[in-house]
């Protein structure tokens, strides 16, 4: 008796320690901070080690070491000041005020002369990416949160193989916890072909496990410093439609030519000075980037640290600057409060909000957390439709079409806080309209959300949702 007493009282103890370190850590985002404390409360020892395992604590050290990483190297990367945007030039004013933002937070310039093309085909964007890889004649830098090692995987890696033993500098970086199934046994041909490879999470020792909260969900291609990459697509045979447990896969992809393309590479450079230690600062890593287009934007990188959040906050203000329309694809959609308030506002002020979301995910968790959220957007007045076809996998945000973003950040607390996202902010109202004409095709193979239907749910799913929304800032 006096065992399980003794027990009892330790157990009690080891809770109070870590809800206080849990409100040490976490004073700028109590939402998380409740969730921390329903589950270490809620799901006694398994709380606690998941907190321990998954806690943000641990993130921020990691994240400020390889924001630290990006600094030490940001002071040899080219500054590119004669292709940055004068202000006053061709934008609009809600142009304008969406670039400083994103400009002060994202810390990159908008530049100007670049092309971008929008991909909605998965099929396409990789026999485009095989294409560039093809032609690289100097440098072919890769960056994946998830690189399958299938029949798409294996002959991507063959391709990167055959440039290697042509004389192209090939660098591979792949995320530790996405990339899991890559073994040794896939790698070992790309080492001795001589390519570079690395691991995100540097280093293989069991802490990594401890730490598995930081992940990059970059998904970048840069050939030869002049073509680039990025967006949702990850590589493996699920994302061209050849798993027949998933079906049709759509997703978004840019490429990329022009100066930005410089930017993608800084990103690519910073993460692999992180996982590395080695500088990548040769001139053949930044060669004088051509004009190749008339498009402003910049490219943005969203990491776990500091005190802003590049992708939330930007997201957030484009969001209040609407004046007619917005429209938002996510393949994750557990918005933040903020994020939600500032939904509900554009629709309560006239706005037309659309919302494009999978009809099925990945993880049944984080679809009741984001269902959660339908009952008082709808309320609002915002349109809400979910994807019928296959896997939605998208991310793009575009405002009254004149601004969009694409890349890798899903509208989620995870992906604006917790990983390692790139994104590309668009002025230009070409692309934004090629967007709005991939939103309208999607939504012609979704369903909506109506409010007196979704009002009629059965309660076990109301508390379904509810309950998972209370995790939802960890998820």
């Amino acid at each position: 008796m006096n065992y399980a007493l003794w027990l009892a009282v330790a157990g009690y103890l080891a809770q109070l320690l870590l809800i206080r370190w849990v409100l040490l850590l976490k004073k700028r985002q109590s939402p998380a901070s409740v969730a921390w404390i329903f589950a270490i409360v809620g799901l006694p020892i398994l709380g606690g080690l998941l907190f321990l395992i998954f806690g943000v604590n641990r993130v921020e050290r990691r994240a400020a070491r390889k924001q630290r990483a990006s600094r030490a190297i940001a002071r040899f990367l080219p500054t590119l000041t004669e292709y940055q945007v004068i202000p006053g030039e061709a934008l609009s004013p809600q142009q304008h005020r969406l670039m400083r933002l994103a400009t002060r937070v994202g810390e990159t310039a908008c530049l100007v002369g670049n092309q971008v093309e929008v991909l909605n085909d998965t099929n396409r964007t990789l026999g485009l990416i095989e294409q560039a890889v093809q032609a690289a004649r100097e440098t072919l830098h890769l960056e994946y949160y998830i690189w399958q090692p299938d029949k798409t995987g294996t002959r991507l890696r063959d391709l990167l193989i055959e440039r290697a033993r042509q004389g192209v500098q090939v660098r591979f970086l792949y995320d530790g916890l996405g990339s899991l199934r890559l073994s040794r046994r896939f790698l070992r041909p790309m080492y001795d072909a001589g390519i570079h490879v690395a691991s995100f999470m540097p280093s293989a020792r069991w802490t990594r496990f401890l730490s598995l909260n930081l992940r990059s969900h970059r998904k970048i291609v840069i050939c030869d410093g002049q073509v680039g990459f990025t967006g949702g697509m990850n590589i493996g045979d699920e994302y061209i439609g050849r798993d027949p447990g998933i079906g049709y896969w759509r997703d978004t992809h840019l490429r990329l030519a022009g100066p930005i393309v410089l930017q993608l590479q800084q990103v690519f450079v910073e993460d692999w000075y992180y996982a590395t230690g080695e500088e990548l600062t040769h001139p053949e890593i930044f060669p004088p980037p051509s004009e190749s287009g008339t498009i402003e934007a910049q490219v943005l990188a969203g990491e776990p640290s500091g005190d802003v959040f590049t992708f939330h906050s930007l997201m957030f203000a484009a969001i209040n600057e609407a004046q007619h329309r917005i429209l938002l694809t996510t393949s994750y959609f557990i918005p933040t409060d903020a994020l939600t308030t500032a939904l509900e506002t554009a629709a309560h002020r006239g706005v037309r909000v659309r919302i494009l979301v999978p009809g099925r995910g990945e993880y049944w968790w984080t679809r009741f957390a984001g269902r959660s959220f339908y009952q008082e957007l709808l309320e609002a007045g915002v349109e809400i439709w979910e994807y019928q076809r296959g896997m939605l996998h998208s991310k793009t945000l575009m405002i009254d079409g004149e601004w969009s973003l694409g890349g890798s950040p899903n509208f989620d607390a995870r992906s604006l806080m917790l990983n390692f996202e790139v994104g590309v902010a668009i002025y230009d109202t070409r692309v934004a309209t090629a967007l709005e004409d991939d939103f309208e095709r999607d939504i012609k193979d979704a369903k909506r959300v109506v409010l007196g239907e979704w009002e009629q749910r059965r309660t076990w799913r109301l508390l379904a949702e509810n309950t998972c929304r209370l995790f939802s800032p960890i998820l």
